[in-house]
């Protein structure tokens, strides 16, 4: 489950958002299997889209964090959930999306690294109401 700004996210629904004010989110990995899973690393990574195939990362500039965009999971057991929260602050106005991956967090494997990723979450930051 993906929450930004208290709503339940749709990957069909664009939730906007002020410049200059935080905006929070909250993801819910809940494991439904009948085994433990994890350690996981939960990365949220911020992209602007340009319709024509060409995704820009490099937002520095025009996003921030507010603490990590990353967060270490340990272990999720059966039927539980961990819920992790952090929060966006735009600096500017635009349409932006947001990739949720999970990736397995064990070094010590010897095959490539799996992942999960969430559909992708569509922001619009606009000016703020005078």
């Amino acid at each position: 489950d993906i929450l930004v700004d208290g709503k339940v996210c749709d990957c069909d629904a664009v939730v906007t958002c002020q410049v200059g004010d935080p905006v929070p989110l909250q993801v819910k990995l809940t494991n439904w299997s009948k085994h433990s899973v994890g350690p996981f690393a939960l990365t949220m990574m911020p992209y602007q889209d340009y319709q024509n195939g060409v995704h820009n990362y490099e937002l520095q500039d025009a996003i921030t964090f507010v603490g990590s965009n990353t967060f270490h999971i340990d272990t999720v057991k059966p039927t539980k959930d961990s819920v992790y929260f952090g929060a966006l602050l735009f600096l500017y106005t635009g349409d932006f999306y947001l990739n949720i991956k999970f990736h397995e967090d064990n070094s010590s494997r010897e095959l490539p690294l799996s992942w999960l990723c969430l559909p992708s979450v569509h922001i619009r930051a606009t000016e703020p109401v005078a």
